[in-house]
């Protein structure tokens, strides 16, 4: 084991990376305690499921924006202060809103400020990759993703406090820890880390230029997009997946408490035991993928998840039976999911260079958020017709990924 490659990427981790991949099992301790509850939660004020769609709209929404003017803000205040600013208003600020929510209006706004996280999604990822090794870096995507599922070792916490408080106070408990883990989380990041090179090259170059020059700025990191197919693909592929895990963040809780009969109490046993299979598909299956060659891992993960959402919309009424079907689609999710956030990070990493990365992923997260805005209302809409339907589009948009990646990599074949 000594000699696996992820084993040997995570001993050999120095400087920002080694700080942002071992502060990252935090977020299992906080955020991921409450987001299996996140839209019973919702739906326990008397909200209905197309204002559960609208809220993830308006956070779609607040993405999109902040998702534009990322590449600005990172590079006027450098990658390490904007994480610890931005981590703050986008995580810390809405927990106490949603510890304290009375309905609707209180998602709506924190929904707002959480949509901040695209600024630390260009910031904390520029902090992570821009000074580590080019050939580590789907294994330090990995390991980002290994951290984050580690939250499955913490699941039961939540279950034995909604089965002894009920929910709503169970979530408000947990969202006030969540406040206090997170916070906590980014003061040690900040002073564990340091800026990186290119940003301080780019914070140097930006202290002198207005907002309207850095916008038109952007036209550099536009042309390097439309000169390279490999950074559009990766555009594709990321919208895609971005839209699917909105899809199955939003509404797997609905279907499977509302539709399939889940228990509340038992809500986080399936998280937990994702995660769980995640971390083990990543030292075994996803561990083998060579960085050279993503094509078929790609194809793997859509079918996997295409499988996972046709099992999940079949399941019968809990019994042996329904949570048998629910259980098997849990395994083939969890390997599609591992894989496309995996391979679409990557994907990302390898075909933007260096020194356009955050007018790139900027533009990139802005069209990402921009085409996915509507999904969280449509998936609404849909849901209040039949809780099936949300995984029905899920499972279209998946298609399209398999359809991108064949045309992309013929297209690339031909060169």
């Amino acid at each position: 084991m000594t000699r696996h490659p992820l084993l040997q990427t995570l001993t050999e981790l120095r400087g920002n990376p080694r700080a942002c991949v071992f502060t990252e099992p935090l977020w299992g301790l906080s955020m991921n305690l409450c987001l299996p509850y996140a839209s019973v939660y919702m739906l326990s004020f008397g909200m209905g499921d197309i204002q559960v769609g609208i809220v993830a709209s308006i956070y779609m929404f607040s993405q999109m924006v902040c998702a534009f003017l990322s590449g600005i803000i990172v590079d006027k205040l450098g990658r390490r202060l904007s994480t610890f600013v931005f981590d703050f208003f986008a995580w810390s600020l809405p927990c106490l809103i949603w510890a304290s929510s009375q309905g609707f209006w209180f998602f709506a706004v924190a929904a707002l400020f959480n949509g901040m996280m695209k600024v630390t999604t260009v910031s904390w990822d520029c902090l992570l990759v821009e000074d580590a090794p080019k050939e580590k870096i789907t294994q330090i995507y990995s390991w980002v993703i290994i951290c984050g599922n580690l939250s499955a070792l913490f699941a039961p916490i939540s279950s034995i406090l909604v089965a002894r408080m009920t929910l709503i106070p169970a979530i408000r408990v947990l969202y006030i820890n969540a406040f206090v883990v997170m916070t906590t989380k980014l003061i040690i990041l900040y002073k564990c880390s340091t800026e990186t090179t290119i940003g301080r090259a780019k914070r140097k170059a930006a202290s002198g230029k207005s907002w309207k020059e850095m916008i038109i700025g952007y036209s550099s990191a536009m042309r390097s997009i439309l000169t390279s197919a490999g950074t559009r693909f990766a555009i594709i592929i990321s919208m895609l997946v971005e839209i699917v895990g909105m899809l199955s963040v939003t509404f797997w809780q609905i279907i499977a408490s509302r539709r399939i009969g889940v228990p509340d109490t038992l809500l986080p046993i399936f998280p937990m035991a994702r995660s769980v299979l995640s971390i083990v598909f990543f030292f075994t299956i996803l561990a083998r993928i060579r960085q050279s060659n993503l094509r078929w891992p790609l194809y793997g993960g859509f079918v996997s998840a295409i499988l996972g959402c046709a099992l999940l919309i079949s399941a019968p009424a809990i019994g042996w039976a329904g949570y048998a079907v629910l259980s098997i689609s849990l395994i083939f999710e969890s390997l599609g999911t591992a894989a496309l956030n995996t391979l679409r990070e990557s994907l990302v990493a390898i075909y933007v260079p260096h020194e356009e990365r955050s007018g790139v992923m900027a533009i990139l997260q802005t069209t990402v958020m921009l085409v996915s805005v509507p999904f969280g209302y449509i998936g609404g809409l849909l849901s209040d017709i039949s809780r099936a339907l949300p995984f029905v589009l899920s499972i279209a948009l998946l298609s399209v990924g398999i359809l991108a990646t064949t045309v992309f990599y013929r297209s690339v074949r031909e060169l």
